[in-house]
């Protein structure tokens, strides 16, 4: 988040260790002994999967090379939120729709990326050599740069302010040196001393009662909330707790983000078209794909625990779309949490109250983004009369809010993201048809470039997105409000199931917006893992000695209960 590199080039990296559960999963998946085993009269076991995105995938894929036969059902297409779109029926660049920037402080995430030989880029956001120029324009007044050096003063006096108000009273130095070294016990001593005082506090409201920001004037507020730094504004999420601030600060999310070359989409297609060089039970050349002969089964309409004969909890019934059912001793579920109340019939017995409430107050961010295809990389021309490029990467408090420039290569077409937009600044787009989104956005782009002509450049039909309008996501990603705490905690520890009467055990909850992260690809991962140790123990199976799994180091990182 500052404007100064706070690293050195020989330190140890931050990761996405988070504060609230710090068990390294790199190093877990990493481990020579792999991530666990089930016994061999277990081999072929089927277990159901509902949800083909990043965390159903990687918890399908796990199961699979422990010689469990996972079961995928999707209600709309492989990758879930890692989706891409292209004009209909017209080749050229790929739009992310949903995850597009991928920090490299993700390991989990890269461990996958990297397995199936991903390849990726510097995202182009503002003020980073990849985006090569930024315009930020607050007030109808344009600022060019190409560094945050070439900003006026008043930007280094905002970037300040956030730094010292995440000094004063969050422990940031100190946090990011224990995440960098893994020293778990700091990070939990420190992090457990934060989430009772800020549980409450709204970003704004930390903010607006810091000793920097409180010196200062409101435009100094009111610009941080417009244009930020990193990945941009930040007022969006002004409403959440300051406690979702932090676990993305600390831990880099905001910093040093990749996008993926051919769209997101392909991590998650490869993966289901993985065939593991070792695996229990399967013979080689095994795939998600193969095992599910080439597409997994139909949405989920129903989620029913059947009952033994002598009335104690058994498998659990899942009934697709199409009138199937099949039982399971066992089923994670990755699906937007929301969608197991609101759209799938599930039995009110399979989860605590407590837990059917953290679901129902599980809150979601509205997300909206536009792209269209344009003929070549035009923005890179340059003006004659200033000798910068025509057009940057743009960052605004019009309703574009962000704009980004992605270059495909020499000689191809490229891709404007128009506009990319959260909240409040999405839902004015949830009306609007493509085009008409786009005739808009073209207009408030042209207040900032007026000699500029967008248009013409333009081929193909726009690409959009509105996440709250897609029935089997209901919105982008869960993004906890002051108070929410509890609910988090009882959803995040939910694979811990040892403790739980009979009737809510064998269900597992997984997907980022069960993780301390909500929107984070790599949250999607580790809580696919943490679903996954679930299981395997649930089925007799256990991790090796020499590299204990979630559940096994789940008292000693467990995160805060609060009262």
């Amino acid at each position: 988040m500052s404007i100064a590199a706070t690293s050195t080039p020989t330190a140890p990296k931050v990761t996405m260790l988070n504060p609230d559960f710090p068990f390294p999963y790199d190093e877990y998946l990493g481990h020579s002994e792999g991530i666990g085993s089930v016994p061999a009269d277990m081999y072929g076991a089927e277990v159901a999967v509902i949800g083909a995105g990043l965390s159903g995938l990687v918890a399908a894929h796990e199961l699979m090379k422990m010689g469990l036969k996972p079961v995928i059902y999707e209600s709309s297409r492989i990758g879930g939120r890692l989706r891409a779109g292209r004009p209909d029926g017209q080749p050229g660049p790929v739009a992310d729709l949903g995850g597009m920037r991928f920090p490299r402080s993700g390991k989990s995430f890269f461990h996958y990326a990297d397995m199936l030989d991903i390849e990726t880029q510097p995202f182009p956001n503002p003020l980073t050599p990849a985006a090569g120029s930024t315009v930020i324009e607050l007030a109808g007044r344009a600022y060019y740069a190409e560094t945050a050096a070439d900003l006026p003063q008043f930007f280094a006096d905002v970037a300040a302010a956030w730094d010292d108000c995440l000094e004063e009273r969050a422990h940031f130095s100190a946090m990011q040196e224990a995440i960098r070294t893994r020293d778990l016990a700091t990070i939990k001593k420190l992090w457990n001393e934060l989430v009772p005082r800020f549980d409450d506090v709204s970003f704004s409201g930390y903010l607006a009662t810091s000793k920097a920001f409180s010196a200062l004037p409101f435009e100094y507020r009111e610009a941080f909330g417009q244009v930020g730094f990193g990945t941009g504004g930040w007022d969006t999420n002004f409403p959440d707790s300051f406690l979702e601030i932090l676990r993305v600060v600390y831990v880099d999310a905001d910093a040093d983000q990749h996008r993926i070359i051919g769209g997101a989409q392909l991590l998650p297609e490869r993966l289901w078209n993985h065939a593991p060089d070792t695996m229990a039970h399967w013979p080689a050349g095994t795939s998600l794909a193969s095992l599910h002969g080439g597409n997994p089964r139909g949405a989920v309409t129903s989620v029913k625990r059947i009952l033994n004969s002598d009335g104690t909890p058994g498998d659990i019934a899942i009934t697709d779309k199409w009138g199937g059912t099949a039982h399971y001793p066992a089923v994670i579920a990755t699906c937007q949490s929301w969608l197991l109340s609101a759209r799938i019939d599930v039995d009110e017995s399979l989860f605590s109250h407590k837990l059917w409430t953290a679901i129902e107050r599980s809150h979601y961010l509205q997300s909206s983004k536009t792209f269209v295809v344009v003929d070549r990389p035009f923005w890179k021309d340059i003006d004659p009369e200033t000798g910068r490029q025509v057009m940057s990467t743009t960052l605004t408090d019009r309703l574009t809010r962000g704009t980004y420039l992605l270059d495909n290569g020499p000689g191809q077409p490229a891709l404007i993201c128009l506009s990319y937009t959260w909240n409040d600044d999405a839902l004015k787009w949830l009306p609007l048809d493509a085009d008409e989104r786009v005739r808009l956005m073209l207009h408030s782009l042209k207040q900032i470039y007026p000699t500029v002509d967008i248009a013409s450049h333009i081929i193909g039909d726009p690409i959009t997105v509105s996440w709250e309008d897609d029935p089997n996501f209901m919105g982008a990603f869960s993004d906890n409000l002051p108070g929410h705490y509890r609910y988090q905690e009882r959803l995040y520890t939910h694979f811990m199931q040892e403790g739980h009467e009979p009737a809510h055990r064998g269900i597992y909850l997984a997907g980022d917006d069960v993780s301390w992260t909500g929107g984070w690809a790599d949250g999607a991962v580790t809580t696919g893992l943490n679903a996954v140790w679930g299981v395997m123990t649930q089925l007799g199976g256990k991790t090796q000695a020499g590299n204990p799994g979630p559940g096994d180091r789940f008292e000693e990182l467990k995160p805060i209960r609060l009262p």
